[in-house]
């Protein structure tokens, strides 16, 4: 069984309820359709059901919320107000921003437990699906940031775990410090262990392979690979690594003879935004790559992005994966 496979079946077996904010994109109401025929999630649609049923497409099942004429939506401004009133919100503008602005009210559906989590970015930036998530849901306890990562399934690959990789961060913290780098490692190994199941295996990856290079942000990702063994001594982790070496036995058994990850790694750790975003993206585009979220990491709740060029099919695979979190939680 493929991981999309896996994670569907997983969906199905304690269904949870997802919202999805952007009702007026047609890929996004292509993908309720089709998570509604192969029963993932039930599903929260926000806009005018008029307008979403001239669709023509068979959604019965689906909860419809117009925020213009939602019964709760005085309840849940009172509820953002007093959750944002150290920044001088009142009620009448928490009511005015639900009604405006889905992606606020998604998050407050969330928030209230009247959804279990949020996928949106098909239309809006990932700054704009993640403001609200930001500023509602916060982060869970003891954790020190919201990062991101992407699970990434390369075919006809046998590498990684059977061609199944994590990639982070790749959509969100841009320039990470070393204690950062440290935090983003850890949440990605715990996201590939819920994810695809299997033991997770980090590689700090840089342009030098355990020493071969010396400069400062080489030194960054060898101080976080340190901090992260220190945060989870257990974990398969190492660095810093190039992507060779981290990946491909031979390579990595020539660089870094006798080292635990090296070759071996199935969670592969950027040392910057930059590198994160173009390197999922050449996999993505050269490989064939099936590429999987932007997933959140650090979250109370599930809140997932989208690439603003994704299919429908990318965003059935992102509602199950949020669906499978929601579980966790």
């Amino acid at each position: 069984m493929g991981f999309l496979e896996d994670i569907k079946a997983r969906a199905k077996t304690d269904k949870k309820t997802i919202v999805l904010p952007e009702s007026g994109d047609r890929r996004t109401l292509d993908a309720a359709a089709a998570v509604l025929a192969e029963g993932l999630a039930e599903l929260i649609l926000i806009g005018s059901r008029a307008k979403i049923d001239a669709q023509g497409l068979d959604l019965s099942g689906v909860t419809f919320i117009d925020p213009e004429n939602y019964e709760k939506t005085d309840a849940l401004a009172a509820e953002l107000a007093e959750l944002r009133k150290s920044k001088g919100m009142t009620p009448e503008e928490a009511g005015k921003l639900l009604r405006s602005d889905p992606l606020y009210l998604g998050v407050m559906l969330v928030k209230t437990g009247i959804a279990d989590g949020m996928v949106a970015g098909a239309v809006y930036s990932t700054a704009n699906v993640l403001r609200p998530s930001l500023q509602i849901l916060k982060t869970k306890p003891q954790t020190k940031l919201v990062s991101s990562c992407l699970v990434m399934v390369v075919p006809n690959c046998d590498m990684g775990a059977d061609g199944t990789f994590v990639f982070s961060d790749c959509a969100l913290v841009q320039n990470p410090s070393a204690d950062e780098l440290a935090a983003i490692a850890v949440a990605s190994a715990e996201s590939f262990r819920s994810l695809v199941g299997k033991e997770p295996i980090v590689a700090m990856l840089s342009h030098s392979t355990m020493g071969s290079a010396q400069h400062a942000d080489v030194t960054k990702v060898r101080e976080a690979a340190a901090i992260a063994k220190s945060l989870a001594p257990g974990l398969k982790l190492d660095g810093e690594f190039q992507l060779d070496a981290a990946i491909v036995p031979s390579i990595g058994q020539k660089k870094a003879p006798g080292n635990h990850v090296s070759g071996n790694a199935n969670v592969l750790i950027f040392p910057d935004l930059d590198a994160g975003n173009i390197g999922y993206k050449l996999v993505e585009r050269f490989a064939g790559a099936e590429a999987y979220g932007p997933v959140t990491q650090g979250m109370t709740k599930p809140v997932n992005d989208l690439s603003r060029g994704c299919s429908a099919s990318d965003i059935i695979g992102v509602v199950a994966i949020t669906a499978v979190q929601a579980q966790k939680q």
